[in-house]
């Protein structure tokens, strides 16, 4: 800028010297060197909502949902505003890391069909559920977590937490989500090939209510790709970041991201930008 440019040598040369040069009047020079320092204040009253949306997204969002998060709460910003200050400042969302798991073996069924065939976008409630397991440290050994997530509004409809990794965990999240959204006959569940899925009594329980078992292709992780996703947020958002005393510290935390974060507040671009309940809600009124 021409004014700056002249404020950097004026104690080297004649400002008047250096306003010719510049092509400016000295009056418009000293009108800008001496107006009032604009005040800092609302960049940081920025900055500060933006850290603490950041904290309260388990420093998940980047820098549209931390704008778009402000917004819904009234906030007056700029999408561009936002990313300059994250920038700045040095906040970052965390970044993903990947996972493996290995389960006990039972009586099992052939694999079943893959009825999804990735087609994760779903008109209705309770049409395709998705489930799977994984696995968390804790100083007291393994605590494992199986889920079943509703492909419609991404929203975990059923989970069970325990020490081993058997088929009375993955039973438990069946049945929870069975009490909970009390499907038709009819639905699709849908898991990877993991022998766990493919037990027999486990198949019996599906088929007594109706439900159509699917299975990814072996080896395929894109198949499943929105149950590996969950749990590769919730291992970014969390799990990675403690070093949890006792499986009952690591069950707090899982019960804390899946009810209380997850399934009510994180957003999700998927769905606008919303939660799933807040999806599930705006679908039921509209």
């Amino acid at each position: 800028m021409k004014y700056a440019f002249i404020q950097k040598y004026e104690n080297e040369y004649r400002v008047s010297s250096l306003c010719r040069v510049m092509q400016v009047s000295r009056s418009g020079y000293y009108t800008w060197r001496d107006r009032p320092a604009k005040s800092d204040a609302p960049q940081n009253e920025l900055l500060s909502q933006i850290r603490r949306v950041h904290m309260q997204s388990r420093q998940a969002y980047g820098a549209k949902k931390t704008w778009l998060a402000l917004k819904s709460r009234g906030v007056t910003c700029g999408k561009h505003s936002v990313a300059r200050l994250r920038k700045q400042a040095g906040i970052e969302a965390r970044r993903k890391r990947r996972f493996r798991i290995t389960v006990e073996n039972h009586a099992t069924a052939p694999a079943a069909p893959n009825l999804v065939q990735q087609q994760f976008r779903v008109d209705h409630p309770n049409r395709i559920w998705v489930g799977d397991m994984t696995y968390i440290r804790t100083r007291q050994g393994w605590l494992y977590l199986a889920i079943l997530l509703d492909l419609y509004s991404r929203r975990v409809v059923g989970w069970s937490m325990s020490d081993r990794p058997d088929l009375a965990l993955i039973l438990n999240a069946l049945d929870m989500a069975l009490e909970q959204r009390q499907p038709r006959a009819g639905l699709i569940h849908h898991t990877d090939q993991g022998p766990i899925y493919a037990a027999r009594k486990y198949r019996e329980r599906m088929a007594a209510h109706g439900i159509q078992p699917s299975m990814s292709a072996k080896g395929n992780a894109y198949d499943n790709a929105v149950a590996e996703s969950f749990f590769g947020n919730l291992k970014n958002e969390v799990i990675h970041h403690i070093d949890f005393e006792s499986r009952d510290t690591a069950r707090a935390a899982v019960f804390d991201y899946i009810e209380l974060f997850y399934n009510r507040s994180r957003m999700h671009q998927s769905l606008g930008y919303v939660s799933p309940v807040e999806f599930e809600r705006s679908m039921c009124v509209a």
